[in-house]
């Protein structure tokens, strides 16, 4: 199995050194390279095409949503997780619009963090605690809906017949894990079609996908 290859973006060369430390000791990731700056960090991805990248929001030259969004312009199989001190809604919320699929503080422990890198290599939607119930209260406010049927052909003809189905699984905010066993699909099945949904869609995240499935009447 090939490691999961990760690009720190971050300022501070001191933190940069101290997650290097931490990824090494892993035998299933592996760093690949460093940024200290947001255009530094567009450049290397582009370069490097990293599996995840470690984002810092607060950086010179271009900050983490700008490179957020840029990155993921050119390259939207790259998952992003924002790592920084930054926990205002504002920030949470344009890392996610940007495409961000997770973000966790800087005093996560070192567990949570290497748990969060495995996670969002393989589609998932990660989230510290405090971010976490930023979001649940979000979503709380929204009009709770009755499970979604199955998704009319038109509202996104571009998907396949199995990929509407995944979405409307994906917009009932069950993980790949529960997809999985709700069809009876492998692991790497359900990770191809999330895939394929979020490029055909043009988002990068679980939550945007609910937004443009919101959008087209499902489930309201």
């Amino acid at each position: 199995m090939e490691p999961i290859r990760v690009l720190i973006a971050d300022n501070h060369a001191p933190f940069r050194e101290g997650l290097r430390a931490l990824l090494r000791s892993e035998g299933d990731i592996e760093t690949v390279g460093e940024a200290a700056t947001g255009r530094e960090a567009i450049a290397r991805a582009a370069d490097l095409q990293p599996d995840v990248i470690l984002m810092d929001l607060h950086m010179p030259d271009g900050n983490g949503i700008e490179a957020t969004h840029s990155i993921l312009a050119s390259s939207p199989h790259i998952s992003i997780l924002v790592l920084t001190m930054f926990e205002d809604d504002d920030s949470v919320f344009a890392a996610l619009q940007a495409g961000a699929r997770g973000y966790l503080l800087k005093g996560a422990l070192k567990a949570e963090i290497l748990r969060a890198i495995r996670g969002v290599s393989q589609g998932e939607a990660i989230f510290g605690p405090t971010i976490a119930k930023r979001l649940m209260s979000y979503f709380a406010t929204l009009k709770p809906s009755a499970p979604l049927p199955a998704p009319p052909a038109q509202a996104f003809p571009e998907l396949t017949e199995r990929e509407q189905e995944i979405l409307a699984l994906i917009a009932q905010h069950l993980t790949n894990s529960e997809i999985t066993e709700r069809l009876a699909l492998s692991p790497k099945t359900v990770r191809n079609h999330v895939s394929n949904i979020f490029s055909k869609l043009q988002v990068a995240t679980r939550a945007q996908a609910i937004i443009r499935a919101r959008e087209a009447g499902w489930g309201t």
